[in-house]
């Protein structure tokens, strides 16, 4: 059983990857004020960036689901790593030797499984690549140069070349040190009818298919030889580090630009991102053995930071065959889930990128992306080119096939000008009518949305998914303004303790009434309080740990990464204003508190008891007044 990894090795790998540089693999983090940075939730689906990252305090929280945690916790939802696998993987990316409670460095059975098998892929990436200059490979070598990749293409790809012995990669990963059950189990072996192992890519080009930060967790093998009686493409099966829906080849290698410009571009295979890449577009990936879907979409929009109010461009280029044309419409199918805009780039002579390179250059290949026709209209024009529009009955049947394609259409002011493209298209004189038709149709299909029970699509539980710890019984109010003073005054302890004590740790409990900041507070002063706090270079962290339970520390993560609403940076003479408020509020509330006691008293009171809630209520009226006028200097 793997040892437990020390303490002081999980602070240091922590402390040497800024939250926001693993983040950044991910997701694409724009500035969001007070030192924090925001992007679309990888954990959901969302019109507008909710997720944010706090690099001081490194944390993230999402204010729409409500997933949060420090940079351990983001690689293992995201990654669905256990603990281990994931201070491993940070503690290789930033050099760090690992060291066990069982004692030893690292050592290789103490490792996580996932780990384990991303270390076989590394070495038998390498392996394939040797094995791309051997005198067996000459056919590889001149499939390539054949689509005008020369040896330093193959290199920059990492292509590679698979022996066609049975078991040579075995072999090598034996040599190395991986059991026979790590190898069958990454995929890079099937059992032998015999039942030994023998090598899954035989006789073979070998393209290494690499996660967003850049692992390699499978393979796509080609075909070379005609005896080869396998399919053309051969990839790596479905495995504990490999979800053929989850990745994106090249998307190592595009992720940066698609950030940077906005767009990607979805291609068919492996040479025709290598193709694009070669040629300028440093945006280019695509699917491994499977169709574009929904998953893919995910990874792109949260590269593009793809919301309502940001419009990036996804570009994916087909076949000019049927095949590519059906390829173009599933892909219309999934364009509502993008914000951007969705478009198809189809060359004349319907050739694929690799192939349009070879024939016309790099300027040609640009030239295809650059000038992409709009997803919306390629579906229409296939829709009505499959009716003869010269008779009436073909254009209504056109018009009843296509007018659905329109009515999906989010955007008001792009559906009315399709409809009435369509109406162009179709030669129907009567614009109105198929304005009104496809309004019609879209009207239907909000409805059917809206109340999915109607037609017999009531959701069930999916078994598939986590159940999230319950919510709190008592719902936060943001307009609540007593309720943002306590929120804000909170979130100043956490994130500036050093502005608000020694002031802050006087203050009771009972100052902060909603039972969810009532928490919070008890936890600040569990971990210290923000005077202890002020000294400490994490302080969110101890609170974090005195927090009795995950709503709590949810709480807490969220208010550390929320930005103090100063419009100037946080101080002390703002810090100085919430100390304030938050006494003047408990201060009010007693006042009615005693003004309401004095009532039920009434006249019948002793002397005594009277005169001593009299002086309480002309004390607090006094200090009130006080804290009005004096502001902090009254505290």
């Amino acid at each position: 059983m793997a040892g437990r990894i020390r303490d002081e090795d999980v602070q240091a790998v922590r402390s040497a990857l800024p939250i926001d540089v693993v983040v950044g693999d991910y997701v694409q983090l724009t500035n969001g004020g007070g030192g924090e940075y925001k992007g679309v939730c990888p954990f959901h689906d969302e019109k507008s960036a909710s997720f944010y990252v706090n690099p001081a305090k490194g944390v993230f929280h999402c204010f729409g689901c409500q997933e949060n945690g420090d940079t351990i916790a983001f690689l293992m939802k995201i990654e669905h790593f256990t603990f281990a696998e994931a201070v491993e993987r940070m503690a290789a990316q930033a050099n760090i030797t690992l060291r066990y409670e069982e004692g030893g460095y690292s050592p290789r059975h103490q490792q996580g499984e996932r780990t384990r098998l991303v270390e076989a892929h590394k070495v038998a990436a390498a392996f394939y690549q040797e094995q791309l200059a051997s005198a067996e490979a000459e056919i590889g070598r001149r499939f390539l140069a054949e689509r005008g990749f020369d040896e330093e293409s193959a290199r920059t790809f990492g292509v590679g070349y698979a022996p066609a012995g049975w078991e040579h990669l075995v072999r090598y990963l034996r040599g190395k040190g991986f059991s026979d059950k790590e190898i069958l189990l990454g995929g890079l072996a099937s059992q032998g009818q015999r039942g030994g192992l023998i090598d899954r890519f035989r006789g073979r080009l070998v393209w290494p298919i690499r996660d967003i930060a850049g692992e390699v967790v499978g393979f796509g093998a080609r075909r070379l030889r005609e005896d080869d009686n396998g399919p053309k493409y051969l990839n790596t099966p479905e495995t504990p580090i490999y979800k053929k829906s989850h990745v994106l080849y090249g998307i190592d290698l595009a992720k940066k630009e698609i950030a940077k410009s906005g767009r990607a571009v979805v291609v068919e295979g492996y040479t025709d991102v290598m193709a694009c890449h070669l040629a300028g577009v440093t945006s280019a990936v695509a699917t491994c053995g499977t169709a574009f879907a929904e998953d893919h979409i995910k990874i792109i929009r949260r590269l593009m930071m793809d919301n309502a109010s940001y419009r990036g461009e996804t570009v994916f280029t087909f076949d000019g065959d049927a095949a590519g044309q059906k390829a173009a419409l599933r892909a219309f199918q999934d364009d509502q889930k993008f914000a951007a805009r969705t478009s198809i780039a189809v060359s004349p002579g319907g050739m694929d990128p690799c192939d349009l390179r070879l024939a016309k250059g790099d300027e040609a290949v640009r030239e295809l992306i650059d000038n992409p026709v709009p997803l919306f209209e390629f579906a229409l024009r296939s829709a009505v080119a499959r009716h003869r529009v010269e008779n009436p009955e073909g254009r209504s049947a056109a018009l009843e096939e296509a007018a659905p394609i329109v009515a999906r259409i989010k955007d008001r002011s792009i559906q009315h000008e399709y409809a009435v493209r369509l109406a162009g298209m179709l030669g129907i004189l009567d614009e109105q009518f198929v304005v009104r038709r496809i309004s019609q149709l879209a009207r239907w299909e909000r409805e059917r949305q809206q109340n999915p029970r109607a037609n017999g699509q009531q959701r069930r539980p999916d078994p598939a998914q986590p159940v999230r710890p319950a919510r709190p019984a008592f719902v936060l109010n943001p307009r609540d303004p007593a309720q943002f003073v306590e929120r804000e005054l909170l979130k100043l302890a956490l994130q500036h303790p050093d502005l608000v004590s020694p002031a802050f740790d006087h203050y009771g409990e009972d100052e902060f009434p909603t039972p969810p900041y009532t928490a919070v507070r008890r936890a600040v002063a569990q971990a210290g309080g923000a005077a202890y706090g002020a000294g400490l270079a994490d302080f969110t962290s101890a609170v974090r740990e005195a927090a009795p339970d995950d709503q709590v520390r949810s709480l807490v993560t969220e208010l550390t990464v929320e930005p103090v609403r100063s419009r100037r940076k946080a101080d002390a003479v703002y810090a100085g204003e919430f100390l304030v408020k938050l006494r003047l509020l408990a201060v009010d509330r007693r006042v009615a508190e005693v003004r309401a006691h004095l009532q039920r008293l009434g006249t019948r009171a002793a002397a005594e008891e009277l005169h001593a809630v009299q002086t309480e209520l002309w004390q607090l009226q006094q200090y009130g007044q006080q804290l009005r006028s004096q502001g902090a200097a009254a505290l």
